[in-house]
């Protein structure tokens, strides 16, 4: 916690030139994009690994076709023909997966008093008119008009229109990938008729979670929508 401190200190002390109060807020969304980087290839992979999967289609056409009445012995042909393949059902879930940490990292350092046994000097940094180590509902004490409630107000504007964006991205995907979904793995039919509205749930998470993490989860989110908007055009 304190090395990671530290770095966010390093960060906003090289932005605040640039960004005077707000450097903190800014060396948050470098720090994220910095992340998204590093996991860039990963995000590549996945969508190889989609295409990939659009193209095996055919073939578990074919395969529905010759065990449709028996749905066990249809989903176990459905994983075997990946695993002969070499295609992962679920190759799209580590990017998102291997964000979680520096999501909590970010979550527990503006939710601690203390760094260290020292005081957390971060919890003094501010976007704007909002704290950083503060939540909506602090924002909503001194009003929704109030200068911290219009940071807010302007996250979720920026949070609803990147969900719109990307859930129209998810169901072009989906049209254009009708996959056999609960033949692949269980529960994953589920799940991939739920991924569309999942920007949408974003809001509540910037409503709950300190606005430091609040801004590492719009930056990504909005990271995430061009990306898959670029790599699976």
């Amino acid at each position: 916690m304190s090395v990671f401190a530290n770095l966010v200190e390093h960060l906003a002390d090289l932005l605040q030139p640039l960004f005077g109060a707000s450097a903190a807020a800014a060396a948050i969304v470098l720090f994220t994009a910095l992340v998204r980087l590093l996991v860039h290839p990963l995000s590549r992979a996945a969508a190889r690994g989609q295409k990939a999967r659009t193209a095996l289609q055919p073939k578990i056409a074919e395969l529905r076709k010759k065990h449709g009445k028996n749905p066990e012995k249809l989903q176990k042909a459905v994983l075997e023909l990946h695993a002969e393949e070499k295609v992962s059902p679920l190759a799209g879930c580590l990017p998102g997966v291997l964000q979680v940490p520096a999501f909590f990292l970010l979550y527990h350092l503006f939710s601690s008093d203390t760094i260290g046994g020292e005081p957390n000097g971060l919890l003094g940094h501010q976007l704007l008119a909002a704290p950083l180590g503060e939540r909506w509902a602090d924002a909503l004490q001194g009003g929704v008009l109030s200068g911290a409630g219009l940071v807010y107000a302007g996250l979720f504007v920026v949070v609803a229109c990147v969900a719109a964006f990307s859930y129209r991205i998810s169901k072009r995907m989906m049209a254009a990938n009708p996959a056999a979904d609960g033949e692949q793995l269980p529960g994953l039919g589920a799940v991939t008729k739920v991924m569309p509205f999942m920007s949408f749930f974003t809001l509540v998470t910037v409503a709950v979670v300190p606005l430091a993490a609040a801004l590492y989860v719009v930056t990504s989110t909005t990271w995430s929508a061009v990306e898959r908007a670029v790599l699976y055009r």
